[in-house]
């Protein structure tokens, strides 16, 4: 035994002499010149991969009313396809329709006023205005023919003078009458004033503005597509009520002539994700296939899963980074479908020559130490 420990002790000194100047030596030898070190080799990059579901480009959109109502048609079904503008659900708008006639109605009114008001009297106001005119001179200049001869027959006392007043004051009614006549034909003759031409314009600017917001009530009984897409999914039928007092979506459609991915990409690995990288999708539905496509958008707050994945493994505390992926094709997947996606990181270049790795030298200082102080590093 004591034959042993005598061989043992020498040759585990020995082997520390010799780790410590293989050590020392790794530390002393200069690192190659720039020109003489070998090219860097890219090293290959780590695939990121995340749970993903397919959605259309344009998202769900759940479309309702903007007027409470009943439905009188909704004249789709699900997977219909359909435009922009196209009707997919008419409200009962009996009410509405009567509020456009008698705005209608309304506007026809003012405008025949308008007209009366610029173009004036018509030509048989103006001469019927011109012929009482003529009447009243005639009468005027009578009364004064018959107020002069009874002035002169009360002076020779033919007449008495309370005769000769009368005839006076027959007289100058009569003058007043042919003015009022002359005063009248000229308010006809002359066009409408300008206060009065403004006040008819007014008048058929309100009621037109009053037509435009009745036939804008009307149209919103007309529920339409807002895109170019699908019927994915019909909520309402006919006779059925919606109101703008809670959530009441009578369809829902989708823009599906793109399709995008929503990646769920762990925080571990959202330092290595950009736009524009090159990725793809499998799908257990579509076994042996790659749907390509590149990142379009990277989301900035962290938040909790979307794509449950239902592995007993998963984790649910997990923070997660939304990442969309916009597929090249890839129609034939129906939306919704959880798939596996994988995102291409940009290849990382190693390190210089000659740098010294952290961990690595962090270990050969722990090992030096170790073996001055007398005692093997325990690994």
């Amino acid at each position: 035994m004591k034959r042993t420990v005598v061989f043992l002790v020498p040759a585990l000194a020995l082997g520390a002499a010799c780790t410590i100047f293989a050590l020392w030596r790794s530390d002393t030898v200069p690192a190659p010149s720039a020109g003489a070190a070998p090219a860097a080799v890219p090293e290959t990059p780590r695939i990121v991969a995340g749970p993903g579901r397919v959605e259309p480009i344009s998202e769900e959109i759940r479309v309702s009313a903007e007027v409470s109502g009943k439905l009188q048609t909704v004249p789709v079904e699900e997977g219909d396809r359909i435009t922009v503008g196209h009707v997919i659900a008419q409200l009962d708008n009996t009410d509405y329709r009567a509020r456009v006639a008698a705005a209608e109605a309304t506007l026809l009114q003012k405008e025949a006023e308008q007209r009366r008001v610029v173009n004036g009297a018509r030509d048989q106001e103006r001469a019927e205005a011109l012929a009482a005119v003529k009447a009243a001179e005639a009468v005027m200049i009578n009364a004064r023919l018959e107020a002069a001869r009874r002035r002169k027959l009360a002076v020779d006392g033919i007449v008495s003078r309370e005769e000769a007043d009368r005839s006076e004051r027959d007289f100058e009614v009569a003058r007043a009458r042919y003015d009022q006549a002359v005063q009248h034909h000229a308010t006809l003759d002359v066009g409408a004033r300008e206060e009065d031409q403004s006040r008819a314009a007014a008048d058929v600017a309100l009621a037109q503005a009053q037509l435009d917001e009745a036939r804008a009530a009307l149209a919103k009984t007309y529920v339409l597509s807002p895109v170019n897409g699908v019927v994915l999914r019909k909520h309402r039928k006919a006779g059925e009520g919606v109101s703008t007092q809670f959530d009441s979506p009578i369809v829902t459609v989708a823009d599906d002539s793109r399709l995008r991915v929503r990646i769920d990409v762990d925080e571990t690995d959202v330092g290595r994700i950009r736009p524009g990288q090159r990725a793809y999708v499998t799908a257990d539905a579509f076994p042996g296939r790659k749907f390509w496509g590149r990142v379009a958008r990277v989301g900035r707050l962290l938040g909790k899963k979307n794509v449950q994945t239902d592995e007993p493994t998963e984790r649910v505390d997990t923070k997660v980074l939304e990442t969309l992926v916009e597929l090249d094709n890839g129609h034939e997947l129906p939306l919704g479908l959880r798939v596996d996606a994988f995102v291409i990181p940009d290849q990382v270049r190693p390190a210089p020559a000659g740098r010294r790795d952290g961990p690595r030298a962090h270990d050969t200082r722990r090992l030096r130490d170790a073996t001055a102080a007398g005692k093997p590093e325990s690994r």
